[in-house]
């Protein structure tokens, strides 16, 4: 727990040193595309540092100077499968947008979905003996939060403080400067698979460039998908990407819990690609041109044209209605959403005030998805697009570019981490120094 708080602080560090120097890149590694933003920060907010707690935590105002993207490789449920062909296709996304802003980037944060994330509530509370609360005591209260065992083999990529309460009063954002006895938090954390970051890590040393700052598609998604009112009444972002389905629920503005679904847009393809027996490529084409999930008297006389380059004159000029494609790719859309409701009820979301659901993510985009998610959800769902930012190309602006958008906003205002505080020398977990020692005796 200890070297992964002084490794989430030195990439803390390292993003703030890239600010400074006014350019850094944003990489969103998916299973379909890799996506790479060039941002320009201006300078102007940044010297009207904000200090509180929360999502405007030192705000920034930027532009995105520089846009590519390119078919990602070597990534499967949003994992890295194959080094080297992921290595090739970062390096191609990062030296086009590159060469786009006219500027060379060293830092980067980047994004990934899958990774098997959990969601832990934990709450901490400490005396503060009616003095005025500063930051010690906020480092005190977060570190006094007591971690459950998440199994070996494990990382934890977000731990922010969601909500404190001094003595009675609670839903406090910020403390600091108020007077009372005793103060309490609750803090949401986010543990993944701790090879999914190892090779992320390693896979940027490989491309020459220097991390800066990791974070999960779910959670980044939300951010920029999500309008003010849904983060703060309660609202679920769900990120329909290629290879696999995030899933955040978003409170008074922070995330409160996370989830990942193995299944998305890819599977749907390559359920075409089986059942019309067609290359992966001709299954992409015919669900981006003729795909959807409800169907109408209409389709069954809408004839699409299968076509194909095997040199067999008569099996490359099939068609098939386009009812029977809205047969085949219907079950696993239904079965995504299953999943996703199963995930949302056992994360309680009924229980919230507000229950709008935002489908966002480039497989969202399949028509008729959102009334077919309404039937299986059961709550409001609409369609989400990302926020607009200053300088983003028009052909980013669509739900595919949720993730990669949702980073830009998470670099330029980021939300503050139970790393962003020095931890109390005499607090650092007595059984991570055990780790430490026993790790030490192994090594050395």
């Amino acid at each position: 727990m200890i070297e992964l708080y002084e490794s989430q602080r030195a990439m803390r560090n390292m993003r703030k040193a890239a600010m400074q120097r006014g350019v850094i890149a944003i990489l969103d590694i998916g299973s379909s595309k890799i996506a790479c933003l060039v941002l320009r920060f201006d300078g102007t907010d940044r010297v009207i540092e904000t200090d509180s707690i929360g999502s405007l935590a030192g705000q920034s105002g930027f532009r995105v100077i520089g846009a590519a993207t390119t078919r990602s490789r070597g990534v499967r449920f949003g994992e890295i499968d194959s080094m080297g062909e992921t290595e090739r296709a970062i390096r191609t996304a990062v030296q086009a947008a590159q060469k786009m802003a006219q500027i060379r980037v060293d830092h980067v944060i980047a994004c990934f979905a899958g990774a098997d994330p959990r969601s832990y509530g934990l709450a901490g509370r400490v005396d503060v003996a009616g003095t005025a609360v500063d930051e010690q005591d906020v480092a005190r209260v977060l570190s006094a939060c007591d971690v459950p065992e998440f199994g070996h083999g494990r990382e934890v990529l977000h731990a922010q403080p969601v909500n404190f309460a001094l003595d009675h009063r609670s839903g406090l954002i910020d403390p600091r400067g108020q007077i009372g006895q005793e103060l309490a938090v609750d803090m949401h954390m986010l543990t993944v698979d701790a090879l999914a970051i190892q090779n992320l890590a390693h896979c940027m040393k490989r491309c020459d460039l220097e991390l800066a700052g990791i974070a999960s598609s779910a959670y980044v998604s939300g951010v920029s998908a999500l309008v003010e009112d849904e983060q703060e009444l309660g609202a679920a972002c769900i990120d329909m990407g290629g290879g696999s389905t995030g899933l955040s629920i978003f409170m008074k503005k922070h995330m409160i819990y996370a989830d990942a679904v193995r299944m998305g847009g890819d599977h749907v393809t390559s359920d075409i690609s089986m059942g019309l027996q067609v290359p992966m490529a001709v299954a992409e084409r015919i669900k981006t041109f003729h795909g959807g999930v409800v169907a109408t008297g209409m389709d069954d006389r809408d004839m699409i044209e299968i076509g194909g380059d095997t040199g067999d004159w008569h099996h490359d000029r099939r068609s098939v209605s386009r009812a029977e494609l809205i047969g085949i790719m219907r079950p696993r859309v239904e079965e995504i959403l299953e999943e996703v409701r199963a995930r949302l009820d056992a994360a309680g979301f009924e229980h919230l005030p507000s229950q709008q659901i935002v489908l966002t993510g480039g497989a969202s985009q399949i028509p008729g998805l959102d009334g077919l998610a309404t039937k299986i959800l059961g709550q409001q769902v609409r369609l989400g697009r990302p926020m607009r930012v200053h300088g983003l190309p028009q052909a980013a602006t669509g739900p595919g570019f949720a993730s990669a958008v949702g980073l830009c906003l998470f670099a330029a205002n980021p939300q503050d981490e139970w790393w962003d505080f020095e931890i109390p020398v005499d607090r650092y977990p007595a059984r991570s120094l055990k780790r430490a020692v026993k790790w030490f005796r192994d090594n050395w």
